[in-house]
């Protein structure tokens, strides 16, 4: 008996959204008959693709495998069926997208009354978010996150890499110094994250040439978002470490100056989005990341 496209579905629907009460909300079916369906298929193929346990669910080695290639069918399935209604239908509806307030600000926000002219029938809903969001949890379409991907059933796009530059303002600058080594470094008001941790340490090379080591500074203040360090940056308050996507037209217009650029490693954060594929998202979600992809600075 030949596996269904709709079992493939369920099957996919039910690791993406973690569990099978997640996957039949989803779906709009009963908790029983997306699992009547996985047992289903599970049987047609002779073979176990999830081990079910009390707390999650989790992919044997033929189901990881069975999972790429779901996958790559529903995936030309969609392609296909965009294909056919693309030319005869404008994109329409809600689209959700969430990002870090420093890339909403600076990447997204500017350019969404020229997406909303080529797009007037899409309705966006922009959230900012400084920590990773679950996007069935919060029902976001798309997520722009900053710094490398972590292992994710979702898909991915890569907008491109921001480099890390270490910045003060002129006003600091002339009140304190400019600090021409690590040492002297460490006598200023750095400005550092809150959290994660790994962001207080700066792309500065110390001792010996070529040592790739980067340096965990100790900040005199922190803040939970980038913006907000970028503001205390702009303020003259201290020194901060930043990406360029940010500060590139402060550096521009001499609002802020780079600093140490003799030991400065060439670290770069990625830039990328994430979603989940979906048939009836496909249209405005490839709208959405052709528009930004072409006017992101990076």
């Amino acid at each position: 008996m030949k596996t269904s496209t709709d079992e493939l579905l369920v099957f996919v629907t039910v690791i993406d959204s973690g569990s099978i009460t997640a996957a039949a909300e989803k779906l709009g079916q009963t908790v029983s008959g997306v699992s009547r369906a996985l047992t289903r298929l599970e049987k047609k193929l002779d073979t176990a693709l999830v081990r079910r346990t009390t707390r999650r669910l989790q992919l044997t080695e033929e189901g990881e495998a069975f999972l790429r290639r779901a996958r790559a069918i529903l995936a030309a399935m969609e392609e296909a069926e965009e294909s056919v209604t693309r030319g005869r239908e404008r994109p329409s509806g809600r689209l959700r997208v969430d990002a870090a307030s420093p890339f909403m600000l600076h990447c997204v926000a500017p350019h969404m009354a020229a997406f909303s002219q080529l797009y007037p029938e899409i309705r966006l809903e922009l959230t900012s978010n400084e920590r990773i969001v679950d996007l069935l949890e919060q029902k976001v379409d798309i997520a722009i996150r900053i710094g490398a991907l972590q292992d994710s059933t979702l898909h991915a796009r890569v907008f491109g890499s921001s480099k890390l530059s270490v910045l003060a303002s002129p006003a600091y600058l002339a009140e304190h110094g400019e600090p021409k080594s690590i040492d002297a470094l460490r006598g200023h008001r750095l400005i550092g994250f809150t959290a994660p941790e790994h962001l207080n340490r700066w792309p500065l090379r110390e001792g010996r040439k070529g040592k790739a080591e980067l340096l965990k500074i100790e900040p005199a203040m922190t803040a939970s978002s980038g913006e907000t360090i970028r503001q205390l940056a702009l303020s003259g308050w201290g020194i901060a470490c930043l990406a360029s996507f940010m500060t590139a037209a402060d550096v521009r217009d001499g609002r802020l100056v780079p600093i140490l650029e003799h030991v400065l490693m060439d670290e770069r954060q990625q830039v990328s989005a994430v979603f989940y594929q979906s048939a009836s998202l496909a249209g405005r979600v490839q709208c959405f990341l052709d528009f930004i992809a072409t006017r992101v600075n990076l």
